[in-house]
């Protein structure tokens, strides 16, 4: 089925657009199909990019609660034109969002609960103060783009066309206020599995550096979040871990998320435990779909905090028996050991758990259309 979001944009005139009508100015020297065949045949992910991109311009007064969106435009994928003195290389004044759009076996194009990604973009401009984008003029972004580029979405098993909508404040000013002017964009990777085949990955424990603090940006997805995790990230990276976590020393050790990932722990009685968020943690769409789909099979789903010392008694006692990373690029990642400086947690040779494995199919079998949308998730695209 074609599940048509509705808008739930403000009635402000921040969310007021000039004309709902693409313009669209055509790459005149598109990759070739040889070349596109040879990208698609080993995409890894975030390497290569598509024929063209979405442009919206927005000029208006965050603070006075005006402002309005002009004409939405397709242009030829390329670099963009700023200003030594635009607003975003000086303030960091950015926010955006990942989605995929998978190609079924029919030849349509899907993705997956964009309204979900909509509501959180326009979350994440309230923090950053930037303009709301209409929820439906979000939808017909992505559309837009993925018709004109349906063919660079792959159909290999584990791959998906990456959607990056973006907001950058552009305005050429370096006084410290909301930007007056703001580009919303989107550009469009093929991508293949983002750790490569699901198997489990160690994670470094983070005991001196935080991603994000309470009543900081931790629950908008902006740049600085990501650019905070980097150093905790090259540390991991030194001892042979794939991803980095983080945890709060103000509660007892709780466990936060991974540098790009929300977390979740399964206990040897079907329960299911993920941190709460507590406004430092990301809302992740795949976070709240695989809390949905744990239901639905009748497991007990606990939001709250999640400590160090609980994980670690959890693994000695045999109660924890999987772990599992979420997010957009890597679907459910499978977790095998946490390192620090000071322990091990977990056994060397830990396999991809039973639960973990069943989720992360079903998930994907919804997302591809093998299996059946009971909740409505899918939004047609091309």
């Amino acid at each position: 089925m074609t599940h048509e979001p509705s808008s739930t944009a403000p009635s402000t005139s921040t969310a007021e657009v000039d004309s709902r009508e693409f313009v669209k100015t055509l790459n005149p020297a598109p990759a070739t199909s040889a070349r596109r065949d040879a990208i698609l045949a080993n995409p890894g992910f975030g390497q290569y990019f598509t024929d063209h991109m979405i442009q919206i311009q927005w000029t208006g007064n965050i603070e006075q609660g005006t402002g309005q969106w002009q004409q939405p435009t397709l242009v030829p994928y390329g670099p963009l034109a700023l200003d030594p003195a635009a607003a975003v290389l000086h303030y960091g004044q950015e926010i955006f969002e990942g989605l995929k759009a998978y190609r079924h076996d029919d030849g349509s194009v899907w993705t997956f609960r964009p309204e979900k990604n909509a509501a959180r973009l326009n979350r994440s401009a309230e923090r950053m103060a930037l303009p709301a984008l209409p929820e439906d003029l979000f939808l017909d972004s992505l559309r837009t783009l993925v018709e004109q580029d349906r063919d660079w979405v792959p159909d290999g098993e584990g791959q998906s066309l990456y959607l990056r909508p973006f907001m950058i404040a552009n305005e050429t000013f370096l006084g410290v206020r909301p930007s007056r002017e703001v580009l919303y964009s989107v550009i469009a990777s093929p991508a293949g599995n983002y750790f490569g085949e699901a198997k489990a990955v160690d994670i470094w424990l983070s005991e001196h550096w935080a991603r994000a603090g309470r009543g900081g940006t931790g629950a908008a997805k902006c740049g600085g979040n990501y650019a905070a995790s980097l150093i905790a990230q090259m540390e991991g990276d030194a001892h042979g871990c794939q991803q980095v976590i983080f945890t709060d020393p103000d509660r007892d050790e709780a466990i936060e998320e991974l540098g790009g990932m929300n977390v979740f722990f399964v206990f040897d009685d079907g329960s299911l435990v993920t941190p709460e968020l507590t406004g430092t943690i990301l809302e992740g769409v795949t976070r709240d779909s695989i809390i949905q789909l744990a239901k639905d099979r009748g497991m007990t789903v606990e939001e709250r905090a999640f400590t160090l010392g609980e994980w670690r008694d959890g693994v000695a006692s045999g109660k924890l028996t999987e772990v599992f990373a979420c997010g957009t690029a890597a679907v459910i990642s499978p977790v095998g050991r946490l390192i620090s400086a000071q322990e091990t947690i977990g056994p060397e040779d830990a396999e991809p758990g039973e639960v973990t494995m069943s989720l992360r199919k079903e998930l994907l079998d919804i997302q591809t259309g093998r299996g059946e949308d009971r909740h409505g998730w899918l939004t047609r695209l091309a």
